[in-house]
């Protein structure tokens, strides 16, 4: 059955978000869709100065980036399909339009079994390198709550798990807010810290969203648009 992958791992706890989030992750592979977000972050990058040129060397990852604003342009797409492994999957490509330059930052999200049931595992930046567990739950309210648990990285052959010392964490929430503007806008909020020397990166804002069909028509289930794939796909968890 072609269920979202966020409904394959919340199970029931999916009914209890806020119906504007339900449809959100609700994309599924083959349907011909894809969704578009755009909007403006509040706050958006970095805003340690020492730590900025350590992420300038990164920044061609397009996972991290050395710019922090505020009130800065943003657009978002996402990708429902299967990988070159046959697992459901989403793809987000995100630009961050800074005044000086636009950051892409990009991940695939893909399903996988374990133990205990489904759960997510997020490869980020554009050679799917680093890679995380994700955590999810609702809140009371029905706003998407999600945690990314232990992370580790791919250089070549090797698997290297980060120490919790190390590893930074992101948290993330998102919800349907009905009192901005007149039909209400998605908000979502970032933030990811790093035991030992903080708050690495942050992202708030709110945008506007959007399905679209894919130019062609195309309902193939591993279809994803050239340009949204990143260089390197990686099937270990």
């Amino acid at each position: 059955m072609n269920v979202p992958i966020y409904q394959q791992v919340l199970g029931g706890d999916f009914s209890r978000l806020q119906p504007e989030l339900q449809n959100y992750f609700s994309l599924v592979p083959g349907s011909g869709q894809y969704g578009v977000g755009e909007g403006v972050f509040d706050v958006v990058g970095c805003r340690q100065p020492w730590l900025r040129p350590l992420l300038r060397l990164t920044s061609s990852e397009q996972a991290f980036f050395p710019e922090y604003g505020e009130s800065v342009p943003f657009r978002i797409e996402n990708h429902a399909h299967l990988d070159p492994f046959g697992r459901s999957s989403l793809t987000a490509r995100r630009e961050i339009r800074f005044p000086a330059a636009t950051r892409i930052f990009q991940d695939t999200t893909s399903v996988t079994d374990s133990d205990t049931g489904p759960r997510l595992v997020d490869y980020v930046g554009r050679y799917r390198r680093a890679v995380t567990d994700l955590n999810l739950s609702v809140t009371g309210e029905g706003r998407l709550r999600g945690v990314s648990e232990a992370s580790r990285l791919f250089l070549g052959s090797l698997r290297l798990p980060l120490p919790a010392a190390l590893d930074a964490k992101a948290y993330a929430e998102q919800w349907w807010d009905g009192s901005e503007g007149v039909n209400g806008k998605h908000r979502i909020q970032v933030k990811v810290i790093q035991p030992q020397i903080g708050l690495v990166l942050v992202y708030a804002g709110s945008f506007d969203y959007r399905l679209r069909p894919y130019a062609g028509g195309s309902s193939a289930l591993s279809f994803l648009p050239p340009y949204a794939q990143p260089d390197r796909w990686e099937s270990r968890t």
